[in-house]
């Protein structure tokens, strides 16, 4: 059997209606796995529980799915190691002397080159998008604030960059979440799949490249273009009734005392990480046999890589070098990185939940033949060239109603490969629209914690942060539909 006609969409329809009307995306996921092996047993309430439990058991049957949860856990350390060695707030204060020593001179006071510092500190962060979004908002607002650039700016500036540098540079867990969806739709090499629908994936493009005209023209508009002459003309960064968000729970684990804060605790470790990347791709996808040389090997290499390997290879990589490098500075001992990397991947747990969620909703969905049947029954009315446009408008819908991009994907990419592949529409393009829309919809979405998390980072008011930021990724988000659009009946 192929689908199950009718039922096959009932278990992703139900949790993303559950998700949306609850907020609660594991409790929507949970119940629809759940519903999906009743289904599959016929009904039978007893047999699909016990077959919803061994789901999520055979999540950890595939080798990469097992690597990916185990990376995830792992960049917790990670973050962990940096933020307590003192390495963020070593490379905070690199950043603060730059800014000081830039008040000092002929560019002090260019509120140009602030926001573009500003963007690019977000941009460079991609390994992990909060800590982005708080590093921009804590380093920048006092500097905004003597140069009378609004609070709902700086909001916009730390969470357009962030979650846009962390899908765009996969060497995170957002990449290794994602090839682990991939897997599951069968492709051999999601890495090569992920690079395949980059150029494709055009909203984070688009939402960094307005993030820079904005600065450089100065042509802000709407909301935001208020909030600028408010400041400007007024010399107020907030509304008179705004209510900063601001919350000591949103910070970072803290230094530890009496230890030499330094930059490179936190440089060499990321670097590291990312430099290992290409590296392991090339040693996981290096072949003996192959009949290419030079240059083109590597790259063949590359392209063969395992994804899920390389990426828990090079955290793991990471992970010794700065332990090596702490104990060395006798910042820390054994004992304390051992509990340090306990406590970081505890704050990954729920991400890995979420996981182990997303891989059974994907397996489950293909077992039911969801996307096989959607494109079945839409055929008759919808044109195959429409499907990118189609799978971007829902993905952003679903993101924006449960404030979550990776819930998101979980359920889109799932229905998106089988159609695409059912419509023979450009797989890439559609797998781009799923990720795109994810972003896109997260960006707008007033419940989504990055954007919450922006608020709070740049003691913003909430609402006026939302109200600013959505006229433009409105436009990014038209402008991407518009090329799906075209490019659908184009590929």
């Amino acid at each position: 059997m192929e689908h199950y006609g009718f039922w096959s969409v009932l278990p992703p329809v139900i949790a993303i209606a559950l998700a949306i009307r609850t907020k609660q995306v594991f409790i929507a996921l949970i119940i629809g796995i759940w519903l999906g092996w009743v289904i599959i047993n016929q009904g039978n309430l007893i047999e699909g529980t016990f077959a919803t439990i061994q789901a999520m058991v055979d999540v950890f049957k595939d080798d990469g799915n097992t690597r990916t949860i185990i990376f995830t856990l792992l960049v917790g350390a990670l973050i962990a190691y940096i933020q307590r060695s003192g390495g963020v707030n070593g490379f905070i204060n690199k950043l603060d002397q730059l800014l000081k020593r830039l008040e000092s001179s002929k560019w002090g006071d260019n509120r140009l080159v602030v926001q573009v510092m500003a963007a690019c500190t977000g941009l460079i962060i991609f390994v992990e998008s909060n800590i982005s979004v708080l590093t921009v908002g804590t380093l920048y607002r006092p500097v905004t604030d003597r140069l009378k650039i609004p609070r709902e700016k700086l909001a916009y500036l730390a969470d357009s960059t962030s979650a846009p540098s962390s899908i765009l540079i996969p060497f995170n867990a957002w990449g290794a979440y994602i090839m682990g969806l991939l897997v599951i739709q069968n492709f051999e090499n999601p890495f090569q799949t992920l690079m395949g629908a980059f150029p494709y994936n055009f909203y984070p493009f688009l939402a960094v490249i307005l993030v820079f005209y904005f600065i450089f023209s100065g042509k802000d508009y709407g909301p935001m273009k208020k909030a600028e002459l408010r400041a400007i003309e007024e010399g107020k960064v907030i509304n008179d009734d705004a209510i900063p968000m601001v919350s000591d729970e949103v910070t970072v684990l803290e230094a530890k005392s009496d230890i030499p804060i330094r930059a490179r605790n936190m440089i060499i470790p990321i670097a590291t990480m990312v430099v290992m990347m290409p590296i392991m791709l090339v040693y996981t996808g290096w072949s003996a046999e192959s009949e290419t040389s030079g240059i083109g090997r590597i790259f063949e290499a590359i392209g063969q890589g395992s994804g899920s390997a390389s990426v828990l290879y090079s955290v793991i990589t990471a992970l010794l070098v700065s332990a090596v490098m702490y104990m060395i500075q006798k910042i820390m001992t054994g004992k304390e990185l051992i509990d340090l990397t306990l406590k970081g991947m505890s704050g990954m747990i729920s991400l890995a939940l979420l996981m182990v969620m997303a891989f059974a909703i994907g397996s489950l969905c293909k077992n039911l033949g969801t996307g096989i049947y959607v494109a079945e029954v839409s055929k008759a009315w919808l044109s195959p060239s429409l499907v990118p446009a189609i799978v971007f408008i829902v993905s952003c819908f679903i993101a924006f109603s449960t404030g979550t991009s990776w819930g998101t994907f979980a359920i889109m990419i799932s229905i998106a490969v089988p159609m695409a592949q059912s419509f023979d529409t450009n797989v890439s393009l559609a797998i781009a629209a799923a990720l795109g829309g994810g972003v896109f919809g997260d960006h707008c979405s007033p419940i989504s914690d990055t954007t919450i998390i922006s608020s709070m980072a740049s003691a913003s008011d909430h609402i006026d942060h939302v109200k600013t930021q959505l006229p433009y990724a409105l436009v990014a988000g038209s402008v991407t539909l518009v090329l799906y659009l075209i490019l659908g009946f184009v590929l």
